[in-house]
């Protein structure tokens, strides 16, 4: 798995300032038994995950327990995609230092926490180092879509798996100090632990690249289009408003090898373990950068990798 080095939001808080964000992003809906219901919807009465998910080391990873760890996982958010990068926080993420929205209540927060941190007085103080946002479609029902659906038109994709389960993964980051293999490889863990206790079928969410000038991401976008798109059933697109064209190459001049190597890790490992692309990228002016869409089947996730996320892996190395 290629290391995770930065962090990946998956949609504008700006957008959802006033009004319904996704009355134009609404599910379909569909007539069963004489009463609508949304289009993929599911009763999820699985009891919540529970304890430790993975652990090497002083490092552990496990979801939030509770309004106070969630916290912690947004300041971390703040320092990465604010701080670090190049977001540009609003009044109210400036003033109290969190990257936070109305979704976090609705979603499960997978953290890996540093048993070992030091505090400012040089005790030792439990921190948060990485995380991942985790939203489940039970609860994307409930606010009426996915964040995803604010760059990227999944209706047609949901329609065509109306039984299935979908999970967004999206504000993932990892302090600077800790972007290691082994809190990646305990990341990914912890997220295979999610998808099998909930019955995942399907993951999807945003990965960026750095910088809002797609002629000068030609190269990879192109390789992306070409070599890696999602197709058929699992085919999504960039709203028309928002649609920036990745077909920027034409395929016999995509180099593959020279395209990987531009690749940022993120992306490079979602391809790694079987992801495929959305057609059409998103140009995001708040956090500089150009988003493109992730579609990962789990049934397409690579062998070696359920295998070794599925047996012992990384989960109690010393």
């Amino acid at each position: 798995m290629a290391l995770h080095v930065s962090g990946s939001k998956n949609a504008l808080p700006s957008r959802f300032s006033a009004g319904n964000p996704f009355s134009r992003f609404a599910p379909l809906m569909l007539m069963k038994g004489g009463a609508m219901r949304r289009l993929g919807a599911e009763i999820d009465e699985t009891p919540p995950l529970s304890g430790t998910l993975g652990r090497i080391g002083s490092l552990e990873v496990r979801l939030a327990r509770g309004p106070r760890e969630i916290w912690r996982a947004q300041r971390l958010r703040y320092r990465v995609f604010y701080q670090e990068m190049s977001a540009k926080p609003d009044v109210i993420s400036r003033m109290f230092r969190r990257d936070a929205d109305r979704f976090d209540k609705a979603c499960d927060h997978l953290l890996v926490i540093d048993h070992a941190a030091r505090g400012r007085f040089g005790g030792i103080k439990p921190k948060v180092v990485g995380t991942y946002r985790l939203m489940r479609q039970s609860a994307a029902e409930r606010l009426g879509g996915f964040y995803t659906q604010s760059e990227f038109d999944l209706g047609p994709m949901l329609a065509r798996h109306p039984g299935g389960r979908f999970l967004e993964l999206g504000r993932s980051c990892v302090l600077k100090p800790y972007r290691t293999k082994r809190t990646v490889e305990l990341l990914w863990s912890g997220i295979w632990a999610y998808l099998q206790h909930h019955r995942i079928d399907a993951m999807f969410g945003c990965a960026s690249f750095d910088g809002i000038d797609p002629d000068a991401l030609a190269l990879p976008l192109s390789f992306l289009h070409h070599q890696a798109r999602s197709e058929g059933d699992w085919a999504a697109t960039a709203h028309a408003d928002q649609f920036v064209g990745m077909d920027r190459l034409p395929s016999e001049m995509v180099d593959a090898k020279l395209a990987l190597k531009q690749l940022p890790p993120l992306i490079k490992g979602y391809l790694r373990i079987g992801a495929r692309f959305g057609t059409g990228a998103v140009i995001d002016r708040q956090f500089g950068t150009t988003d493109v869409l992730v579609v990962l089947p789990v049934s397409a996730i690579d062998k070696r990798y359920t295998d070794y996320y599925g047996g012992e892996g990384p989960r109690r190395a010393a």
